[in-house]
């Protein structure tokens, strides 16, 4: 019984998750697995200027990603829900 159980794995069932925060246009931020990552926005052809979206990342575990959240919100980055 594994706490954070994802639907979708890469054909590997142990390998570790890395977990990103990304921030939504509209300015509150999601906790993403790796695998749901979006690979346009990891693209390091898009800057700042270009979107609105960020990510921070990767974490070690959700709890870490959920973590780091409270501060961006904290610090002003991020949106509460």
């Amino acid at each position: 019984m594994n706490a954070s159980t994802h639907e979708a794995t890469n054909g590997s069932t142990n390998a570790p998750t890395d977990w990103y925060i990304v921030k939504q246009p509209e300015g509150h931020c999601d906790i993403v697995a790796a695998a749901d990552l979006n690979p346009e926005l990891a693209s390091p052809s898009q800057t700042a200027e270009d979107t609105e979206i960020q990510q921070w990342g990767p974490f070690a575990s959700q709890s870490e990603a959920i973590a780091r959240r409270v501060g961006l919100i904290r610090a002003g980055k991020c949106l509460p829900r």
